[in-house]
């Protein structure tokens, strides 16, 4: 189609769609305010159906040279005794690979297809019959044919296009840190839980490194998304009584310079496009954890270039609504129990928890389970969007 298009992201959504736009002939760039491609993050996974797409598009090798390898996750009382177990069909897919990892192979693959401008932002649009004009915090405005709101769950081109509002908060908050890997962790995780809290550490690709993984749940607090001193006081607070080694943990915390701390939340819009702007990724649906984030973002990516290659920008945008939305709501509404299952309220719960997983990890359990952490990844076959031949 020869369009200009303006994704605004460049995490995972941004750089699938940067590809497969570019492969259809569109002029493509995509602005992102960090300084460059994401260099944390924790694991993401690929199961199901998910892989068939990863192989069309050409990177599930080098997905599969990069990934961690990761086994079981053993839950432990305060003691460190064993309680139970996460099969790594549950937490890992088929594939699991760090995020940074993922968003450095997609940059790479894509970058042929389209020009990327870091560290700047979309600060207002304006749209027209024939384009969107769009200012941006440090470059020249533009106009664009269309604009792509890739920029996650606090994405501001989904603020300037519908305004506030259309997150719900699920009740808890996450956290994920690195810290030196003094767990004898190879490959495997442990998890502690206290009521309302989950504390969860792994290592896999870099044996002297490891994740650390906190969440707890709580009525939405306030605090600056800047603010990591403000930030690292909540989680000490939460976890102040939780045992095993946490109180370790928390003294390491106090040292870090790089935190991931969100929400756990569900971003909910009747719908996700208006005019020549539309949404992709979390920004338009943000599921929450085990909701299919990563491998939706990329099947929402190679569904919205394939209809616009096929049709004009309204045909494509409803099409590619009709195509995501059954897959993205059965996601939406797997990912809102998730909080609560990671982190269960009562010590009762968390027992009956690890009872189920003792009973799901036995081997005659472990077909049932590979289908139960499967099923909202599938979504049938990939509809056949014919790609122009590379040349040169």
């Amino acid at each position: 189609m020869n369009r200009s298009v303006l994704i605004s992201g460049a995490g995972i959504a941004g750089p699938s769609l940067a590809y497969w736009l570019g492969r259809h002939g569109d002029r493509v760039t995509v602005v992102e305010q960090a300084p460059g491609p994401r260099a944390s993050g924790s694991a993401v996974d690929f199961r199901g159906d998910q892989l068939a797409l990863l192989t069309r598009m050409g990177v599930l090798e080098k997905i599969r040279e990069a990934q961690t390898g990761m086994g079981d996750q053993v839950i432990v009382n305060a003691a460190g005794r064993r309680r139970s177990a996460y099969p790594a069909a549950v937490f890992s897919g088929e594939v699991e690979i760090d995020r940074a990892d993922l968003a450095r192979i997609l940059h790479d693959h894509s970058a042929p297809h389209a020009e990327y401008v870091f560290g700047d932002r979309v600060t207002a649009m304006t749209q027209h019959a024939d384009g969107v004009d769009v200012t941006f915090a440090r470059g020249a405005a533009r106009r664009y044919d269309i604009v792509v709101g890739a920029d996650g769950l606090h994405s501001a081109v989904r603020g300037l296009t519908f305004g506030a509002g259309h997150t719900h908060y699920l009740g808890y908050h996450a956290a994920s840190f690195e810290v030196a890997n003094t767990f004898g962790l190879d490959h495997s995780g442990v998890i502690h839980n206290a009521p309302n809290r989950y504390v969860g550490v792994a290592s896999a690709r870099d044996a002297g490194r490891a994740i650390v993984s906190l969440m707890f749940a709580t009525p939405e607090p306030a605090y600056r998304r800047d603010d990591l001193d403000g930030q690292k006081s909540l989680l000490a607070r939460h976890f102040a009584d939780v045992g095993w080694r946490t109180p370790e943990l928390l003294a390491a915390l106090r040292d870090v310079t790089e935190l991931y701390f969100a929400p756990l939340s569900q971003v909910r819009l009747d719908r996700w496009s208006s005019g020549r702007v539309v949404l992709l990724g979390d920004a338009a649906w943000c599921a929450g954890p085990g909701g299919n984030g990563t491998g939706h973002a990329m099947l929402g990516a190679y569904t919205l270039a394939g209809e616009l290659a096929r049709a004009g920008h309204e045909t494509a945008f409803a099409r590619y609504e009709e195509v995501m939305r059954p897959p993205v709501t059965k996601s939406q509404k797997f990912a809102a129990g998730a909080g609560k299952h990671l982190a269960p309220p009562t010590e009762k719960a968390i027992r009956r928890r690890d009872r189920t997983f003792r009973v799901l990890s036995s081997r005659p359990m472990t077909g049932l389970l590979t289908w139960l952490s499967t099923r909202t990844a599938d979504t049938g076959e990939l509809t056949d969007y014919p790609l122009p031949a590379v040349t040169g």
